[in-house]
């Protein structure tokens, strides 16, 4: 096409046109997929309008609480939606325990906190058995795992052994005790473990078994001056008996099952389906997408237990911003958090200034957004 051709004052009213008609024909299929008419929706309007609300309490409960750590409160929510556990990474003092306590708080759901130790035991997490010489028989007494949400604090800390006990908890939703099975919470359980990046000295790092049982790893940094003004306005104001009463939960048990269930219902095109299993698989073979300066530091890629966790949090993310279909974008967002944990790196990687979350944004350029 000659350049006098293209810009010549017929052919630029036509391409005028041809963009108001196709985004016209845009707007008038994503109004068809709110009503629903494209896709098979299964969530009615009522059970939308009631989630939106209900999503709306508990992120304004979360936020009375906790001072700013906006991706916090995202990450935490949508992995509780999405019906998996969050492995937070940070240094002491930024609301971890904070966060998880007002995430009970606000449910209404029983809550445990397990500091860890390198002298803690799996019996110690799970329970054990005790032997009662009144009766002659051994009792079970369940661990603080049995409770709706979990908080492991520097998880990090625990002997291999321990860290393992939680591996069929988080996975099967059961603990094994002196041969018999005893299953967790049925609605609702939700396990937050921590661990500090800075100190290094008497820790146990997860194992790549262990870091894939979460559905996604999130890392909080400090706030900002104006949030840590609000911090102090708010403690002056528990020292001064300002705030004195429990809030009461916004939520039920039962209602965080009914939201997870509509989080499931919500809808995922094949086409972005494919655009997670394709920033997957690339982790796998990461040196044929990332450029020459993040060549040759990837030992090892993401299991398909990433592919899955990308598809719950897109979905979970896609009804917290009231759509009830996922978009190639919540992929994009939330792709640090999914696969920070699930890549390794060789040790080459930490002498260059190379991590994990530069490889991720490296691999989600070069994979083309559909």
């Amino acid at each position: 096409m000659s350049r006098e051709f293209a810009f010549h004052p017929i052919f630029m009213t036509f391409y005028q046109n041809y963009v108001i008609f196709y985004k016209t024909v845009l707007d008038y299929n994503y109004q068809k997929i709110y009503r629903g008419e494209i896709m098979n929706i299964q969530i009615s309007n009522e059970d939308f309008a009631w989630s939106q609300q209900a999503i709306g309490r508990l992120s304004r409960y979360f936020e009375q609480n906790v001072v700013g750590q906006k991706l916090l409160e995202r990450s935490m929510i949508a992995a509780l939606l999405g019906n998996g556990h969050v492995l937070v990474e940070s240094v002491p003092g930024l609301a971890k325990t904070t966060a998880a306590r007002a995430l009970a708080d606000a449910v209404g759901g029983k809550f445990s906190r397990i500091q860890c130790t390198p002298d803690l035991l799996p019996g110690d997490i799970v329970g054990t058995q005790i032997y009662r010489q009144d009766s002659g028989k051994f009792e079970t007494v369940l661990g603080p795992v049995f409770a709706n949400i979990v908080l492991l604090d520097e998880i990090n800390r625990s002997s291999a052994k321990t860290q393992s006990a939680m591996l069929e908890a988080m996975q099967e939703k059961q603990v094994t005790i002196g041969g018999n099975s005893y299953h967790m919470p049925k609605d609702t359980f939700f396990v937050i473990a921590t661990q500090n990046p800075i100190e290094q000295e008497g820790t146990y790092p997860l194992s790549e078994a262990q870091a894939d049982r979460f559905l996604i790893k999130e890392k909080i940094s400090y706030p900002s001056i104006q949030e840590e003004v609000s911090i102090l306005n708010m403690m002056e104001a528990i020292d001064n008996n300002v705030k004195q009463e429990k809030q009461p939960a916004v939520l039920t048990i039962e209602e965080i099952a009914r939201l997870q269930k509509i989080v499931a219902s919500i809808y995922c095109d094949p086409t972005v389906k494919n655009y997670i299993a394709a920033i997957v698989a690339a982790t796998r073979c990461a040196d044929q997408y990332l450029p020459n300066n993040l060549k040759g530091y990837v030992s090892l890629g993401a299991s398909p237990r990433a592919t899955i966790a990308f598809l719950k949090m897109g979905k979970a993310l896609a009804l917290m911003q009231g759509r009830l279909f996922v978009t190639p974008d919540d992929i994009k967002s939330i792709s640090r958090q999914v696969l920070r944990h699930r890549i390794s790196l060789r040790y080459l990687a930490a002498a260059d200034g190379i991590n994990e979350d530069m490889i991720v944004d490296g691999i989600v350029r070069a994979i083309r957004t559909p």
